[in-house]
């Protein structure tokens, strides 16, 4: 049985950090340019150094995005950023455009290259076709059924991977490659600086009948490019095992780290737990559930991969976020009995909150004491950033994710 890979996104030094911890195998970023996450915190040169540093000292792997559609004014750009990345040494590319992929093989041909779903991957003989390039690893297409990329994986040499998006936000006109941001609003979605116009609600008005709007629907062969639920896959496992998945990718380069760390911890027990035993996944499907609707979330989808979804299967009733949870911060150093964080959302004293552990425990604790830097007592926590030593009355560790739920 193939043992899948978890590809986590992290969206800034500190993401990674919890990726990592919280159970990913590889983790995906991008630099300050030439990803198509424009305004997510990216990451400088220095921080892909130190974030490579800290995840192949957790036996984790970074593959950093380039995967934008590049016009003639990128390639010197490019040129000099896979120079600087090849002294820096990530595991892969994640790239779309070919030329791009040239530069890459030319430039820095020891780093495994990628091919992203941007580059529209429906078939097996794409794969061949990037195999034959040198590309280890395509990402397929997010409009393929399992029963598509089982196919592909019988018409591919062995040794080449599969990777298939697992959990998260299903961009669909053509896998990812939005027109509409560009078009309402001048920012290019294929450049990184989308405005996720596919969120808003529509509706078609022939100019001879104002006033009467018409629903959109799919065609026989398009895609939707309008509302999309979120995929999640986390009570199909076994399928995507069986479809001769390699590396499970959960999107989502601009979450939050309780976002991230809820995920990967999710996936990554429910991973395991298939993998030693069948019935442990499925006797622990009903925890799975509640800790994925734990975080951040639009409505659940399982998209292409069990056929052609419809316009209910597909589209949400509203674009409103369930939130289960509020992210309060991370934990950090510990200093005479209390802890270091850097605060994300106001709490008091007194309030019953969550210590989020990487191994599924979560423990209930009243916070104690808030301390600032200068030792002054305070109430509440209502600044963001603010770094500050909380007392929980219970030990915790580094890494730890402290959240409140909310009702």
């Amino acid at each position: 049985m193939r043992r899948p890979e978890l590809l986590i996104p992290a969206s800034s030094l500190e993401v990674l950090k919890i990726a990592v911890i919280y159970g990913a195998d590889a983790v995906y970023i991008g630099g300050e340019a030439f990803g198509l996450r424009a305004k997510a915190k990216n990451f400088s040169m220095e921080e892909i150094r130190e974030g490579i540093a800290f995840a192949h000292a957790h036996d984790v792997k970074v593959y950093i995005t380039a995967n934008i559609l590049a016009h003639n004014g990128d390639l010197d750009g490019v040129r000099e950023y896979f120079a600087e990345l090849r002294e820096i040494k990530p595991d892969a590319l994640i790239i779309a455009d070919p030329a791009i992929y040239e530069l890459a093989k030319e430039i820095c041909p020891e780093i495994e290259r990628h091919i992203s779903t941007q580059a529209n991957n429906t078939n097996y003989g794409t794969y061949n076709f990037w195999w034959k390039q040198g590309a280890k690893r395509v990402v397929s297409a997010r409009e393929l059924s399992l029963k598509e990329i089982k196919e592909i994986r019988e018409h591919i040499p062995e040794e080449m991977e599969i990777e298939s998006f697992i959990h998260g936000a299903m961009c669909i006109s053509y896998s990812g490659r939005c027109l509409l941001s560009n078009f309402f609003t001048g920012r290019d979605a294929n450049q990184g600086a989308c405005t996720h116009p596919c969120r808003w609600k529509y509706s078609i008005v022939e100019e001879t009948r104002p006033g009467e709007y018409m629903p959109v629907y799919e065609n026989e062969r398009g895609t939707y490019i309008f509302n999309s639920k979120d995929l999640c896959m986390i009570g199909h496992i076994p399928e995507m095992i069986d479809a001769g998945i390699d590396s499970f990718k959960i999107e989502g380069r601009m979450k939050t780290a309780l976002y991230v760390a809820t995920v990967a911890r999710t996936y990554r027990l429910a991973i395991d737990d298939y993998l030693k035993e069948p019935k442990l996944y499925e006797a622990n499907m009903p925890w799975y559930l509640e800790q994925i609707s734990n975080c951040t979330y639009r409505q659940f989808t399982t998209g292409f991969y069990f056929g052609k979804p419809t316009e209910k299967t597909q589209i949400y009733d509203n674009n409103t976020y369930v939130k289960g949870y509020t992210y309060l911060g991370i934990i950090g150093e510990e200093k005479d009995g209390m802890y270091r964080i850097e605060q994300r959302n106001k709490f008091s004293v007194g309030e019953s909150i969550e210590i989020m552990k990487p191994n599924g425990e979560n423990i209930e604790v009243t916070v104690k004491r808030i301390v600032d830097e200068e030792g002054q007592e305070q109430e509440s926590a209502p600044h963001p950033k603010q770094v500050l030593y909380v007392d929980l009355g219970h030990e915790a560790e580094q890494y730890d994710i402290l959240r409140r739920r909310e009702e």
